[in-house]
Parts: structure tokens; C-alpha cells; sequence
């Protein structure tokens, strides 16, 4: 008689993920009533291996809610959480407390460590790399995204190609790594030829220096007209653009975002300024965080004469935009949002992480903290996603009323 195999589907990576914090936890459960012939056999393999119970007991305390995604299209798996290192390296954090913040997001399953010079400085790469040299986890572990930043009113002008490199290899000597996972070029440069800039991000992908490279505060239009280069110049492309996103900046993540990823395969990391820890637990700050982040411009772009010229003129489009009334109306939005918080037993802080990762064309949100409890705080913001169901989010979008939508199609046969 003839047996024939049916073979399984395989489940998703996120199931298995699940799957495994379960029998992990159940086989800690079974370890703690009786010595098993598994634990027997474990001790006998890890026993000349000392780093290896330490890495069972990481995995099995799995943070709920916490998932593994793609990068854009590419293979690198991210989890949908990282540690925006921008608060974390202040001049207000000492370098045990920031150790003590890196550590807490590696045991939590974080293995995003996102980098800004335009923020800390080289700082922030230096003690970074001195912890990871002292912890000594393995490099596969964890995922390190630096940025490339330029300024109009230093020395290092623009995105040229002696800007890049120089750039890229000091970031390796100040992190002490052999490589770069992700590269991100903060904002564009409309001065440099697009051919230059990705054929110097190929070139030190090339050289072994970086794995990935991507893009900070570009349009929509230019992360095309890059992919559109290394296409004709047979070029890495960028993988994923960071950009701001909270309940009051929704236009370019919630519009273009989805199309480049379906279109060119770019992701999404997204940020915001109560992610990042910036109102450090305070409601009050956090109000008038987002009453400012509302007025600014998002599509701005800079040359070197505009971003040059300091006057009194610069600054005069704020007080032009900010209307007694909108200031009012945004106040309001905010109350109504921290009932609504109060009502689901959390912080107005943890409302907004958790709506952000609601949207699914968000891959990975940086969070930021510049205590071991502010960051813990926002990691539970993770239990929350599944409380915000379809009658909570029309709540939110009652309260909010501002909803992008893209302009109606104007055919220019219908103007003859």
C-alpha cells in the first residue's frame, strides 16, 4: 500500500514567531518543576559555550506585540520598533544611562539602532560603538542605520562624491564596525548631479562598507528620480526613505508612501517627535509639540543662497501661518485625543506610538528615550495596536478631521 506525504504549508514568519515565544515560555515553565533530558543535553552543547544561555534567555522573553518585517523589498529583517539614538545621546544622558536604554531595547527585540550626526553629532556613533564593542553581541544581531548629513553652512557642502566616502568611512572608525547596515542620506541635495550621488552610494556598498542605503526628507519625486538613475546606471537602489509621521503629518506617508513601495520597492521608517522621546512624558509638552509640527512645511527643499540668508524674513512664514484659531482648534483636537487616551488606560504618548504602528506601510517607528523608564513606557505602546479597532480608529479620524486625500484628476482635454 502506497503512503502518500503531504507536505504542510509553511505558516508566516510572524506566526512562527509567535509559535516560538509560546514553547519558549512553556519549556521555561517545564525547566522550573523538573531537569529534563533537553536541558541535560542543552547544558552539555552550551557548556563550552558561555554566551549561548544568555541568548536562550533573550529569546524567550519575547515584548507582545513585537514583529519582524522586510525593509522595503529587500531581505533585511527589521523589527517594527527601533531605538532612535537621537535623545538617547544627549548632553543630558551619561553614558551609563544610555547603555542601560541600548540594553533594554536588545532584551526587549529590538535590533534597529538608528544614527543622526545632524542631531548629536559624532557623538552619538562614538558611544554607541563603544557599547556594542563591550557587549560584544553578535553583529548579526542587530542592524546599525547611519546618516550622511550635510550642511549649507559648514565646510562639507552638499552630496558630493568626496563627501560620501569621506563621510561613510569616518562613521565606521567612530562605531568601530566593519560595516554599515543601512546608509541614509539626510535630505536632498539639488545642487549635485543624482548620477554622482548614487554612484557613490553604489561605490561603498561596492567596497563592502554598507549593505543597504536609503533616503531622509526627500519628495516623493526625488526618491523616483533615484531609483530612475540606478536603473540606467545599473546602481544599488535605495530601500527605504524616513520620514515624519504622527497624527497631524499624514500627507506623504499615507499617499506616496504606499506607491513608491508598490511601485520601486522603497520602505518605510518613520519617526516623530513624541516617538523620538522628545516631550519626555509630558502631555503638556506633547500639546504643544504637535501644535508646532502642524504648521511646518514638509516639501520645503534648500539651495545654498536660501538656506544661507539669515534674516529677519526667514522666520516671518511662522507667524504668518499660525492663526489664533487653528491654534485653538488644534488645542481642542488635543484634549478630546488625551480623553480618548485616558478612556483606553494609557498616556496620550502611547495613543500616538500606537496609532502610528497601525498603519501597516510602516515597517519600523523609531522610538527615542532619554531614561530607562520613558522607553519602556513607549515599548508597552505595543499592547495597545490591537485595542484600536475600526470603531476606535473612526474616533480618531472624528477628532482629528484632517484625512489626506489626493486632489481630483483634471483631464486637459476637458479645458479645450
Amino acid at each position: 500500500m502506497l503512503l502518500c506525504r503531504c507536505r504542510a504549508p509553511i505558516a508566516s514568519l510572524d506566526c512562527m514567531e509567535e509559535f516560538s515565544a509560546g514553547s519558549g515560555l512553556s519549556a521555561l515553565a517545564e525547566r522550573d518543576s523538573t531537569i529534563t533530558k533537553e536541558r541535560l543535553l542543552l547544558s552539555g552543547l552550551t557548556h563550552s559555550a558561555p554566551a549561548a544561555p544568555m541568548q536562550l534567555s533573550r529569546q524567550t522573553s519575547i515584548t507582545p506585540g513585537l514583529r519582524y518585517k522586510n525593509l522595503g523589498k529587500s531581505g533585511l529583517r527589521v523589527s517594527n520598533i527601533g531605538l532612535a539614538t537621537w535623545s538617547t545621546f544627549s548632553s543630558g544622558v551619561t553614558e551609563e544611562q544610555a547603555e542601560q536604554i541600548i540594553v533594554l531595547a536588545v532584551d526587549s527585540g529590538i535590533n534597529v539602532f538608528d544614527l543622526s550626526e545632524a542631531y548629536s553629532g559624532p557623538r552619538a556613533e562614538i558611544e554607541l560603538g563603544r557599547i556594542l564593542t563591550r557587549r560584544a553581541w553578535k553583529r548579526s544581531s542587530y542592524i546599525v542605520t547611519t546618516k550622511i548629513y550635510w550642511s549649507t553652512r559648514s565646510d562639507e557642502r552638499g552630496l558630493s562624491r568626496k563627501h560620501i566616502i569621506e563621510s561613510v568611512k569616518s562613521s565606521l572608525t567612530r562605531l568601530q564596525l566593519s560595516y554599515i547596515d543601512v546608509v541614509i542620506v539626510h535630505k536632498s541635495d539639488p545642487m549635485c548631479p543624482m548620477e554622482e550621488i548614487v554612484r557613490a552610494m553604489h561605490y561603498c556598498i561596492s567596497q563592502g562598507w554598507a549593505m543597504y542605503w536609503g533616503t531622509a526628507r526627500w519628495s516623493p519625486v526625488e526618491v523616483m528620480e533615484a531609483y530612475t538613475n540606478c536603473r540606467q546606471f545599473n546602481c544599488v537602489t535605495p530601500i527605504v526613505e524616513q520620514t515624519e509621521y504622527h497624527m497631524f503629518c499624514r500627507e506623504k506617508t499615507e499617499l506616496y508612501m504606499p506607491e513608491l513601495y508598490n511601485k520601486i520597492g522603497v520602505g518605510l521608517m518613520a519617526w516623530s517627535p513624541v516617538s523620538i522621546g522628545m516631550p519626555q512624558g509630558k502631555e503638556d509638552a506633547t500639546a504643544q509639540l504637535f501644535a508646532r509640527a502642524s504648521f511646518r512645511n514638509k516639501y520645503s527643499s534648500f539651495s545654498w543662497t536660501e538656506d544661507e540668508t539669515v534674516n529677519k524674513e526667514s522666520y516671518s512664514w511662522m507667524k504668518d501661518r499660525i492663526q489664533p484659531e487653528e491654534s485653538r482648534r488644534q488645542t481642542e483636537r488635543i484634549r478630546e485625543l488625551n480623553a480618548l487616551a485616558e478612556r483606553l488606560g494609557c498616556t496620550l504618548s502611547q495613543l500616538i506610538i500606537a496609532w502610528c504602528l497601525k498603519n501597516e506601510s510602516v515597517q519600523c517607528l523609531l522610538l527615542g528615550a532619554t531614561t530607562v523608564d520613558q522607553l519602556y513606557e513607549s515599548i508597552q505602546s505595543l499592547q495597545l495596536v490591537p485595542k484600536l479597532n475600526t470603531n476606535m480608529m473612526t474616533e480618531i479620524e472624528r477628532i482629528l478631521e484632517n484625512k489626506p486625500t489626493r486632489p481630483p484628476m483634471i483631464s486637459t482635454l476637458a479645458l479645450r
